[in-house]
């Protein structure tokens, strides 16, 4: 388990590596293609040190990679502050946002998929202002300027929903233990509202919500809620994300990924269908 830019670093090294064998290329003939040493290459494809977007961009050229969205991507875990015109809105807010969270703005932005168990809170992506505003009031709550940094926080996350509304969209799978839907965030007004949001996002084609119900009893989850991301091009980037309360750790082997893959599929099987889990929400929502 790593943090976020030490995955970024090897995950980035592994992929410009495959395309560099890709290409027939050896280091030794890459390095001399752009110029630098063969340790430089080796250094980088195996994620020891870091490496600038400038020289991705020049690695790639060398390599014949067309693939715009494959080279969008590689130029975002390289850190790239503006990639195809777009700058990263999100640094916009470096002075209140931690390194953890820029980090996982910066990967969400660019999967083309999200799958995520959630046992406490409703995902970022589907919270109404108000319950966004509840939920982030108590981790701010002991800043000097908390109330500045309560509403930086939540633009912020409703920025992030930008996704749900892109071309393509980011296609959001989400089980929700019953325990989002019954804990009582920002009171009744608010709840009720949050409630009918995910109503309506669970009707949209790119969301596709299920309910874990008390019913269920022990579920393979319960340990905690966990994010996979998946992106376009190549499933070797790929990454679980568990977020803790001061940080974030980022699993990338495939073991990793594969039992949370199955874990995930196994809560899916377990938990109420997507048409059984609307109604279980607007039946929760009519009494809430």
């Amino acid at each position: 388990m790593q943090n976020g830019p030490a995955v970024r670093r090897r995950k980035l090294g592994a992929e410009l590596r495959a395309l560099r064998t890709g290409a027939s290329l050896t280091s030794g003939e890459a390095a001399r293609l752009v110029g630098w040493h063969q340790s430089k290459v080796s250094r980088i494809e195996t994620g020891a040190s870091g490496v600038k977007p400038a020289d991705v961009r020049l690695l790639l050229d060398a390599y014949g990679v067309v693939d715009g969205q494959l080279r969008e991507l590689l130029m975002v875990l390289a850190g790239s502050d503006d990639v195809g015109g777009r700058h990263h809105w999100w640094h916009a807010y470096r002075g209140v946002l931690p390194p953890a969270y820029r980090d996982f703005i910066s990967l969400e932005s660019q999967a083309c998929a999200m799958r995520t168990l959630e046992t406490s809170v409703v995902p970022g992506l589907l919270q109404t202002p108000e319950y966004a505003r509840a939920v982030t009031r108590a981790a701010v709550s002991g800043f000097d300027d908390a109330e500045e940094r309560l509403d930086a926080l939540v633009r912020v996350r409703l920025v992030r929903q930008d996704v749900l509304r892109s071309q393509p969209p980011l296609k959001l799978s989400a089980v929700l233990d019953e325990a989002v839907l019954r804990r009582e965030v920002g009171g009744p007004d608010v709840m009720a509202r949050q409630l009918e949001r995910l109503v309506e996002a669970a009707r949209l084609p790119q969301v596709r919500l299920q309910v874990l119900p008390f019913a269920a009893g022990a579920h393979i989850g319960i340990t905690g809620p966990f994010v996979i991301f998946s992106f376009p091009s190549t499933s070797d980037l790929d990454v679980v994300v568990l977020d803790h309360l001061t940080s974030s750790l980022y699993l990338e082997r495939k073991e990793d990924l594969q039992a949370y893959s199955e874990a995930f599929n196994t809560l899916r099987i377990h938990a109420l269908s997507t048409e059984e889990s609307l109604d279980y929400i607007a039946g929760i929502a009519d009494g809430a």
